[in-house]
């Protein structure tokens, strides 16, 4: 079964920037659609921005729209995607993971493979 596997967390202040990464550890198939949510301690999982494949295609979240950019490579089947965090804000802390899903959509649930999740925390 593919994996994804998310790296470039950390701890930093507001302000700062950070690179997360994802790699899947094979072809996905017909999920297309890669994307990346956040998850705050005690709150649902929630949608951070999603980039296509096969298009140029982006949307993001209003709270991280100007700041956040996400990037996607597919090279060989072996697919890569970025998250660059920019101007962090301590409301951005969380667990954060990438997905795959077949559909253009914000849910969570609509995405079927997950990473494990990469801690980002920014202090004030």
């Amino acid at each position: 079964q593919v994996r994804l596997v998310e790296s470039g967390g950390g701890l930093v202040q507001a302000g700062d920037s950070l690179r997360l990464s994802c790699a899947a550890s094979g072809r996905t198939g017909s999920s297309d659609v890669w994307g990346w949510f956040r998850q705050a301690p005690g709150k649902e999982r929630q949608f951070v921005a999603i980039a296509s494949l096969r298009t140029s295609d982006k949307d993001y979240a209003d709270s991280v729209k100007g700041r956040f950019t996400i990037t996607i490579s597919g090279d060989n089947g072996k697919n890569t995607m970025w998250l660059q965090m920019n101007n962090l804000k301590p409301e951005d802390t969380g667990v954060y993971y990438c997905a795959a899903s077949e559909w253009w959509v914000r849910g969570p649930e609509w995405f079927g493979i997950w990473g494990q999740g990469t801690q980002v925390t920014v202090s004030s």
